[in-house]
């Protein structure tokens, strides 16, 4: 897949994985994301290595992110979603799910899936809903598995 960079206003959306700043990522994920807190740098760093990642930049300064893991074929998951609480309000999360749901490689898949806990609104403008039949979905969810020694746990 050819990495796409995108300028609007200042600001960047990259899928060029040379340009994230894991880091930063790392830090805002296990340290402010309620779905990981205390993930392991190493996790965050395999997850990125096995996603399609878009990054977002005030000049090289990583502000936001965004991860896919898909087939590219029939399914995908986003997570890890977010743009820094001080870049907030100025339209970026809504550019960035433009850009993600307008990437050419995800287009005609059947089914989008993600978890979030407070973004709905933002969702819903890409025409996210919820799930017509959760009795159809099923999980195997440990919410402790990056407890202070950051290996897994048994369920």
């Amino acid at each position: 897949m050819t990495d796409i960079n995108i300028h609007k206003d200042g600001f960047c959306i990259s899928t060029d994985k040379a340009k994230l700043d894991l880091d930063t990522i790392h830090d805002f994920l296990s340290t402010k994301a309620y779905w990981c807190i205390n993930i392991p740098k190493e996790k965050v760093q395999t997850a990125i290595k096995n996603s399609l990642c878009f990054g977002v930049y005030q000049d090289k300064k990583q502000i936001g992110f965004a991860r896919i893991i898909s087939d590219f074929s029939t399914t995908a998951y986003l997570g890890d979603v977010y743009i820094l609480e001080e870049y907030r309000g100025k339209g970026l999360s809504k550019w960035l799910m433009e850009t993600v749901m307008n990437y050419p490689h995800l287009q005609g898949l059947r089914r989008w899936i993600l978890l979030t806990g407070d973004a709905h609104g933002l969702y819903k403008q890409f025409g996210w809903t919820q799930i017509s039949d959760p009795t159809k979905w099923m999980e195997l969810h440990n919410k402790n598995v990056y407890e202070s020694d950051g290996q897994a746990k048994n369920i």
